[in-house]
């Protein structure tokens, strides 16, 4: 029998709606203690959270999210929420007592996240963030053959996101939809948005940052913004790229950009070791590519593996053997990874105080970008 854990959604968007399948799913593919349970969804329109709950589930709906964190009933708060409402409801939630999921980034700043992490670590409450590329079973795959010294010593890491959507002068900026955009809102452009994800896989994969240098661009220097109805200035990145170099000396190049015609979600990286190389790319999620210089000279080269047998990570809670399972799927193993931590007391990882490390990535890129130097990155 499954122990219940009640589900509190604040914000009922695109990332509100992956997290509900994860929620919904988890528990028919996965052999867990625990059973979420949609219990209520929180956003300030109530027929927009009312029509959200009911296709998804919840059992009920809240306006506030100050009362849905005061509520009995609720023990996981998953914040789904613009950048800048991240620190005051993980927080508040943390000194509610209750378990918190939150989207990335953790936060706009360094300084901010570190708030929220020392309110967590105070009050000893369960946390992660929601970095779901990890959970790509060939992502994973690519972290057991790292770990298990396939590459031997690293040389270089490069990756990139590009997407194409903002290219348009007359989009706004702000609001519900477009606050992206918005730096108040946001913290940062294609940095905090993209490159996070890019960053934390990176440091999973290959160790810690240890210095950088970035250069970012706004192409579109003002838009009217939703709320105020005025021309504005835009404060975000449209692009991002940067030199860097990890504590294991590896050197590294990342590019990210939403002005990049043609790509949607490009997001790929490579990685070059001593005796083989690795590489992915998300719009062929289920395939890792491999080369491995120790093969025999008349059949090395590049091979592809298909990332779907049982003996690879998740698979074997999915379908048979050659069947492929897609993006909605890192969700749904997230989920279970954080469930079976509870169930054994560890803590699923990424967890705030991980994410935060990121967070000081992202502020040395925006402050070398700034002042136009090498930036070390705060241990």
């Amino acid at each position: 029998m499954t122990k219940p854990l009640n589900v509190g959604m604040i914000g009922y968007g695109f990332m509100g709606r992956a997290h509900s399948n994860a929620y919904r799913k988890v528990n028919h593919f996965f052999d867990l203690e625990y059973r979420p349970v949609l219990k209520a969804a929180c956003a300030r329109s109530a027929d927009k959270v009312k029509a959200f709950a009911d296709k998804w589930g919840y059992e009920s709906i809240e306006t506030d999210w100050r009362k849905l964190i005061e509520r009995k009933d609720i023990d996981v708060v998953d914040i789904c929420v613009p950048n800048n409402l991240h620190a005051e409801i993980a927080i508040a939630a943390a000194e509610a007592g209750k378990m918190i999921l939150c989207e990335k980034p953790l936060a706009r700043t360094g300084p901010e996240a570190l708030r929220m992490v020392e309110a967590v670590e105070k009050s000893k409450v369960p946390n992660m963030v929601w970095y779901n590329y990890r959970r790509v079973p060939a992502v994973t795959l690519a972290k057991k053959i790292i770990d298990d010294g396939k590459l031997g010593r690293i040389f270089h890491y490069r990756s990139q996101f590009l997407q194409d959507w903002t290219i348009n002068p007359e989009l706004p900026q702000g609001g519900t939809a477009l606050w992206r955009l918005d730096v108040e809102a946001a913290g940062s452009g294609v940095t905090g948005d993209l490159l996070a994800h890019a960053i934390d896989l990176a440091m999973w994969l290959n160790g810690p940052i240890a210095e950088l240098n970035a250069m970012t661009e706004t192409f579109v220097k003002e838009r009217k913004h939703n709320l105020t109805g005025k021309v504005e200035k835009v404060g975000i990145d449209d692009a991002c790229a940067f030199l860097a170099r990890f504590q294991n000396g590896s050197l590294s190049l990342f590019e990210s950009t939403r002005y990049a015609r043609g790509h949607k979600a490009l997001f790929t990286f490579e990685i070059n070791g001593e005796h083989a190389s690795i590489a992915w790319d998300l719009h062929d999620l289920h395939r890792l590519q491999y080369f491995d210089h120790r093969d025999e000279g008349i059949v090395r080269g590049w091979r592809s593996i298909h990332v779907s047998d049982g003996d690879h990570p998740y698979m074997g809670n999915w379908w048979v053997p050659g069947l492929q399972i897609g993006y909605e799927h890192s969700f749904v193993h997230q989920v279970a990874d954080f469930l079976d931590g509870l169930a054994k007391g560890t803590l699923a990882q990424p967890d705030f105080r991980t994410a935060y490390h990121t967070q000081l990535v992202l502020d040395a890129i925006m402050a070398s970008a700034k002042e136009r130097s090498w930036k070390k990155v705060e241990a």
